[in-house]
C-alpha cells in the first residue's frame, strides 16, 4: 500500500479522498491556491503545499507544479478526485512517467480512449453495447448531416467529440436548421474543447439518464455496484441523484449493469468509473405498445467518465462499498476482494448539491461568506463537505458548499427523510440551492420518479422558484449580483406566540421557516434562462467573472441562441449568448479577462 498520496484538488472531493487514506494508514498532502489558504482541505492534510494564484489555470491546472510537489514531498501516489485534472489523460501518462510515483486511475490509454466520444462509441459497440446511432467519425460538412437526418430521422444531435454537459451539443429539428447550428457547434466545440470535429446522433427527446458505477482491478476483474439515476438535470447538469433507480425493473437493471461491464473490459479499464446510458420507454413511464403490452426499456450508451464522479455518494450507501478506498488499493496493485454476486442493493439513496447559488435569478453564483453554516445530523443523512461557520465562499472555483446524501429503506422513506434533512439545513449569508430541493420534494413527477432529462428545462415556473426562495431561502444574503441586500431580524410576540420577521430592502417578510406566511406553491423546477444578457447592438455580463473563452470574431454571422462566449464565475461556466441574429462587430474582451456585471463583451451590427 502506498505510504503518502497527493490529493490533486480542493473543496469537499480532496476532504473525502483523505479521509480513505487516513483508514488506510496512508499519510495525505494537499495542494492550494493562494485564495485556499484557510481552506477545509488544507487543514485537514498532514501537510500542504501552495502550487500558486487563484486562477486554476496558474495553480489546480499547473501540471508540472503538482508533480513536482509530489516529488518533493515524498508522495508516492496522486489522486486527482473529480474535475480540473482527473480526465486528462495527459496528465496521467505525465504522472505513470513520474518515477516512483502512482496514478491512482484509469490507465492513460483507456482514458484517451473512452474520452473521446466516437472511440468510445466504437469500443463499446465492438464489446455488443448498444449505442444511440449516429456516426463513429467526425462529419465533415452540412450536406453529410443531412444525409444523417434523413437516414436517422429528426431531430438528431450535432455534439462536439470532446464535450460533456451539453456543451458544444445542438438539436437539430429539420433540414433548414442544419447549416447554422453545425457551425455553432463545432464553434462552441472549439471554443470549450479547443476541438471543432463533431459528430451526429439520433436525438432521444425525453429519456432518462442512467449511470452505471464500476470497479476493476489490474488482475482481469470487473465488477459494477448498480445504477444511479441522474435524470434531474438543469440545462444537461445534474443537480439531483439518486440509487437505484426508480425506473427500472429488475430485468433491464442487470441487463445495463452487465453492459457496462463488458463495455470496460473490451477497453482495458481499470479502477473506478462510470458507464452513462440514455434509457427510453421504462416501466416508469409504462409507455404502450398498439397491442397494449408494456415496452421494455431500451438502453443505448452515451459516453465513459474516466474517474470518481460527485454523485458516487450514493452508490456507496446502497452497497455499502467504499469506492475511495477500492480506487486507492486497486491503484496499489490488490485485487477486488468481493464477486459480482457479493455486490447487493439495499435501500435508497438520494444526493443533493447544496450550492451557493441564487435559484430565482437564475441560479446565480452568489459568493458571500457562510455567517450561519448548521447541517442537518441524526440518522440516514451523510455530509461530504469542506467548510464551517465563518468561511468566505469565494469566486474562484466552484459554487458548491456541500452534498448532503440522505438514506432511507426505500425510495419513499428517502424522501421523508430528505425532508427533515433539508428542513434544518440552515445557512446564511449566501442564497443556496436548498429552497429548490425542498420545492421537488413537493413536486409530484419527481416524487413518482417519472421525471426526465428534460423535465426541469420544460416545466419550471419562475414565480414557484422566487416564492420556494422567499419561503425557505436565506433571511441574510448576497443578491443575485453578487451585492449584499439591506436586511434586519426583528423578534416579534403575537398573542403569546413567538415570531421571526426580516425586513428586507425595507419590506416585512416571514423568516425561513418561521410563522405562517403566505408563500406560492406547485409546479416543477429547473430553469432555462441565460444568466447575460444582451441590449439593442451590445451583450453585456450580468456577473463578475472570467472570459474563459471567445467564440467569435469581428464579421462573425451569428443567430439567435448562439453562444459568442464563456463567462466563468465560482467555476461555474456560464453561455453568453446572441439574443437576436446579426453581424459581430466588435470583441473587446479576450480569454482570460476580467469582466464586472455590465461590461460590454460583444457588439453586434
Amino acid at each position: 500500500m502506498f505510504e503518502k498520496v497527493l490529493v490533486a484538488n480542493r473543496g469537499e472531493i480532496a476532504v473525502r479522498v483523505m479521509a480513505a487514506c487516513e483508514e488506510l494508514g496512508i499519510g495525505t498532502v494537499a495542494v492550494y491556491s493562494d485564495a485556499d489558504r484557510d481552506a477545509g482541505h488544507v487543514e485537514y492534510a498532514d501537510e500542504a503545499y501552495n502550487v500558486g494564484p487563484a486562477p486554476a489555470s496558474e495553480s489546480y491546472l499547473d501540471q508540472e507544479a503538482i508533480v513536482d510537489v509530489a516529488e518533493r514531498a515524498g508522495a508516492d501516489a496522486i489522486h486527482p478526485g473529480y474535475g480540473f485534472l482527473a480526465e486528462n489523460a495527459e496528465f496521467a501518462r505525465h504522472v505513470e512517467s513520474t518515477d516512483g510515483v502512482a496514478w491512482v486511475g484509469p490507465p492513460s490509454d483507456a482514458m484517451e480512449t473512452l474520452g473521446e466520444k466516437t472511440n468510445a462509441r466504437t469500443v463499446m459497440q465492438a464489446a455488443g453495447v448498444p449505442v444511440v446511432p449516429g456516426t463513429t467519425e467526425p462529419v465533415a460538412d452540412a450536406d453529410e448531416v443531412r444525409a444523417l437526418g434523413e437516414e436517422y430521422g429528426y431531430p438528431i444531435a450535432i455534439k462536439a467529440e470532446g464535450g460533456g454537459g451539453g456543451r458544444g451539443m445542438k438539436i437539430v429539428r429539420s433540414e433548414a436548421e442544419v447549416a447554422d447550428a453545425l457551425e455553432s457547434a463545432k464553434r462552441e466545440g472549439e471554443a470549450y474543447f479547443g476541438n471543432d470535429s463533431v459528430y451526429v446522433e439520433k436525438y432521444l427527446e425525453s429519456p432518462k439518464h442512467i449511470e452505471v458505477q464500476v470497479l476493476a482491478d489490474r488482475h482481469g476483474n470487473v465488477r459494477h455496484l448498480g445504477e444511479r439515476d441522474c435524470s434531474l438535470q438543469r440545462r444537461h447538469q445534474k443537480v439531483i441523484e439518486e440509487a437505484p433507480s426508480p425506473a427500472l425493473d429488475d430485468d433491464l437493471r442487470a441487463e445495463i449493469g452487465e453492459a457496462a461491464r463488458r463495455g470496460v473490459s473490451e477497453a482495458g479499464y481499470t479502477n473506478a468509473g462510470t458507464v452513462e446510458f440514455l434509457v427510453e420507454d421504462t416501466v416508469a413511464s409504462k409507455t404502450q405498445r398498439a397491442d397494449g403490452e408494456a415496452v421494455d426499456g431500451e438502453f443505448y450508451f452515451m459516453e465513459v467518465n474516466t474517474r470518481i464522479q460527485v454523485e458516487h455518494t450514493v452508490s456507496e450507501e446502497v452497497t455499502g462499498i467504499d469506492i475511495v478506498r477500492w480506487q486507492l488499493r486497486v491503484a496499489a496493485g490488490e485485487k477486488l476482494a468481493f464477486d459480482q454476486d457479493d455486490v447487493e442493493i439495499d435501500g435508497h439513496a438520494i444526493e443533493y448539491r447544496i450550492n451557493a447559488e441564487n435559484p430565482a435569478a437564475d441560479f446565480a453564483p452568489t459568493p458571500g461568506q457562510l455567517t450561519t453554516y448548521r447541517p442537518p445530523a441524526s440518522i440516514g443523512v451523510r455530509l461530504d463537505h469542506a467548510v464551517a461557520q465563518g468561511d468566505e465562499i469565494g469566486g474562484d472555483y466552484d459554487s458548491m458548499i456541500a452534498k448532503l446524501i440522505v438514506s432511507g429503506d426505500d425510495r419513499d422513506h428517502c424522501l421523508e427523510r430528505s425532508k427533515r434533512a433539508l428542513e434544518h439545513f440552515a445557512v446564511e449569508g449566501v442564497h443556496t440551492t436548498i429552497p429548490f430541493h425542498r420545492l421537488l420534494l413537493d413536486d409530484e413527477t419527481f416524487v413518482a420518479g417519472e421525471h426526465t432529462t428534460t423535465y426541469l428545462d420544460r416545466e419550471l415556473d419562475d414565480d414557484v422558484l422566487e416564492a420556494a426562495v422567499d419561503r425557505w431561502g436565506p433571511t441574510e444574503a448576497t443578491a443575485g449580483d453578487g451585492t449584499q441586500a439591506e436586511t434586519a431580524a426583528v423578534t416579534v410576540e403575537v398573542d403569546g406566540r413567538r415570531f421571526d420577521v426580516v425586513i428586507e430592502d425595507g419590506v416585512p417578510r416571514a423568516a425561513a421557516g418561521g410563522g405562517d406566511a403566505e408563500t406560492g406553491s406547485g409546479g416543477g423546477a429547473g430553469a432555462d434562462a441565460t444568466p447575460e444578457a444582451t441590449t439593442a447592438d451590445a451583450i453585456t455580463a450580468e456577473m463578475q467573472g472570467t472570459i474563459l473563452s471567445v467564440a467569435v470574431e469581428p464579421g462573425d454571422e451569428v443567430a439567435a441562441g448562439d453562444v459568442v462566449c464563456v463567462l466563468e464565475a465560482m467555476k461555474m461556466e456560464n453561455d453568453v449568448v446572441a439574443a437576436s441574429g446579426g453581424t459581430v462587430e466588435s470583441v473587446p474582451v479576450s480569454d482570460g479577462d476580467s469582466v464586472d456585471m455590465g461590461d460590454t463583451l460583444v457588439t453586434l451590427e
